[in-house]
């Protein structure tokens, strides 16, 4: 399953790249350095589901213009989980337990506009979970698709935390306010 997300992210970006030839209107806007800081929702799935309910994340983003329809990107801050509550049973008795996950994700990525407003993203990184005494580190592999404008981006993606004997998913929507530095 991983093989397959990460053939899946390859393609998504590779695409993405190939796409920009077909956009022909300047979409990136004047400056080659902008920031921008976000609000995210994630939603689980997949076996997350079964332990958390959402997330809430704040994801600060430098933009590093290459051209004008390809840009480099850096993210990172703080998703929070919010867990359901769920029953253990070691045989004898049944435990009510909660799993508490915060995730500090650290992310370089490409963001590809096919048209003026449109972009194709992806992003890789990693995932560091935020426990009592530190959790496992997870890759994240995030492709994803949005729309921008000088001033808001709005978007949304996959993203996949794998590692430490067990993989995840969230889909996240990302609501931001950026300018240029």
């Amino acid at each position: 399953m991983m093989k397959k997300t990460k053939l899946m992210a390859a393609l998504f970006i590779i695409a993405a790249a190939l796409s920009i030839k077909t956009a022909n209107a300047q979409t990136i806007g004047d400056g080659k350095l902008r920031f921008g800081i976000g609000v995210d929702g994630l939603l689980p799935v997949g076996g997350l589901s079964n332990t958390e309910n959402f997330a809430l994340g704040i994801t600060p983003r430098l933009q590093y213009a290459l051209t004008d329809k390809l840009a480099l990107t850096f993210t990172s801050g703080i998703y929070h989980f919010f867990p359901k509550k769920f029953y253990i049973s070691d045989g004898t008795a049944t435990y009510y337990a909660k799993y508490h996950l915060d995730i500090v994700p650290v992310k370089v990525g490409l963001k590809a506009f096919v048209t003026k407003n449109i972009y194709l993203a992806g992003e890789v990184g990693a995932g560091f979970e935020v426990e009592d005494g530190g959790g496992p580190v997870k890759l994240i592999l995030s492709p994803g698709v949005g729309y921008a404008t000088k001033h808001w981006d709005f978007g949304a993606r996959y993203e996949n935390f794998s590692g430490g004997n067990n993989s995840y998913g969230a889909v996240g929507l990302r609501l931001a306010y950026g300018f240029g530095l």
